[in-house]
């Protein structure tokens, strides 16, 4: 993944926020929506891409685009950097390759000691009874 590619492929919007301001919410448009084309971009690899599609096929669309926003601060820059970090993040943790896992087995100290400890409870437990008077 290139990420000064993929910043320059983001297609960015300003869409009027809701939230604190008073009335100068309602002149200026703080909040950004950000779109990525998956399908097209250059940044990333096919395989990175099949990836993408596997894992975020929630958050795709039908025409294959990511759409994030954000309207947290009253500030336009500071939302476009907010949501460039958060679409490069949600992109990094999706391309990262699980690691298989392997197979283990106890040691054979640890199969002892779980049995002797086994035993000492049930013994414990047997002298807790009444003894049998036959």
């Amino acid at each position: 993944m290139i990420i000064d590619t993929l910043i320059s492929e983001l297609v960015f919007k300003a869409i009027r926020s809701s939230g604190p301001g008073g009335q100068h919410v309602n002149k200026t448009a703080s909040k950004v929506e950000v779109t990525f084309d998956l399908e097209n971009s250059q940044a990333l690899s096919e395989t990175e891409k099949e990836r993408l599609r596997l894992k975020l096929s929630s958050k795709i669309t039908t025409e294959g685009l990511i759409v994030l926003q954000c309207g947290e601060t009253r500030s336009q820059h500071k939302n476009k950097a907010i949501v460039i970090e958060r679409l490069i993040a949600l992109l990094k943790t999706n391309l990262k390759v699980a690691k298989k896992r392997k197979k283990t087995k106890p040691s054979k100290s640890a199969i002892e000691r779980r049995l002797k400890s086994k035993k000492v409870t049930a013994l414990k437990k047997q002298n807790r009874k009444p003894p049998k008077i036959d």
